[in-house]
């Protein structure tokens, strides 16, 4: 019988850094070690790392409590930014008009699972 892999998730919702910045840092880590992705996330230089970080370690941490996996054995096997609501507000204008600014927010997404046994 083929055994299962587990794998944990963490989300975080609503985060006020737009999608399309996060999903450049999560690009990054994606298919690597906890450990790489740790030391990625402290060196880069982007705003969204320090999120992008919270849901890592939150994710690591549902891993090793409820399913009593290795820190050093998992991988970030999915990461994801989809977009979330939207704050729309407006910037006058010259001659009384105004410009809509779409202030984007994300629902980060990380999925960590075992490496595979070779």
């Amino acid at each position: 019988m083929a055994e299962q892999v587990t794998s944990a998730r963490a989300t975080a919702k609503i985060v006020r850094v737009a999608p399309r910045k996060a999903r450049l840092v999560l690009d990054t880590i994606r298919r690597k070690s906890v450990n790489e992705a740790y030391a990625i996330l402290k060196f880069l230089p982007n705003t969204s790392t320090e999120d992008i970080y919270k849901v890592l370690n939150s994710a690591v941490a549902n891993a090793e409590n409820n399913f009593s996996l290795d820190r050093e054995d998992l991988i970030v096997k999915e990461a994801f930014a989809n977009e979330g609501p939207t704050l729309k507000r407006f910037r006058p204008r010259a001659k009384g008009s105004a410009s809509p600014i779409n202030k984007r927010t994300s629902h980060i997404t990380i999925v960590v699972t075992e490496k595979e046994a070779k």
